[in-house]
């Protein structure tokens, strides 16, 4: 597995664009500072580029540059819930690419808790675009053989690892107010 990952961040790093397993589906991520990669992929899954993007991380500090600051409080709500299936709408720092906060003032992260996906991040040595391996509103790939049923050879390396065991997509709350934004 550890060669699986090292392949994968090389393809991200290199500005490719990768299909990996993240706590309940598998996910398609890329560098989020490669515009074109990022474009590619929102054009691979028919997403509309005004819904924003999820970034996922090892840790925190991979995320902060994307990132206005938090108050204490607001911290601490957030770091209470990660690593786990929580994605939190923080606000987006200058930083951040249009791209990945499409009209919004906030960007969507988590520090993931699968095991897979934030070793593939620290090899990458930064966060990673996170969002669901499906086209428009089908259903997201649970497996490395659904991914490339749906995405053929469009994609340049699947991860092939377990999903974790979290049921649904997850939550996704705002960090300034606590509100539950989609029920995880």
């Amino acid at each position: 597995m550890a060669e699986a990952i090292q392949r994968a961040a090389e393809t991200i790093r290199a500005g490719g664009l990768v299909a990996y397993p993240t706590e309940a589906v598998f996910g398609l991520g890329c560098d989020p500072t490669i515009e074109a990669t990022v474009e590619r992929l929102l054009h691979l899954k028919r997403r509309p580029r005004d819904k924003g993007l999820i970034l996922i991380a090892a840790a925190f500090d991979q995320l902060d540059r994307f990132l206005d600051p938090l108050t204490p409080d607001q911290m601490l709500r957030v770091e209470r819930t990660w690593p786990g299936p929580v994605t939190w709408l923080i606000p987006a720092s200058h930083a951040a690419p249009t791209l990945l906060r499409a009209n919004h003032t906030t960007l969507a992260v988590r520090v993931t808790a699968h095991p897979v996906a934030a070793e593939l991040c620290r090899r990458v040595g930064g966060a990673l675009v996170s969002t669901s391996a499906n086209v428009g509103d089908e259903q997201p790939a649970t497996s490395a053989a659904e991914v490339r049923r749906i995405f053929g050879d469009k994609l340049d390396f699947v991860l092939d690892a377990p999903v974790g065991e979290h049921a649904r997509p997850t939550e996704i709350r705002d960090a300034i107010t606590g509100n539950v934004v989609r029920a995880g």
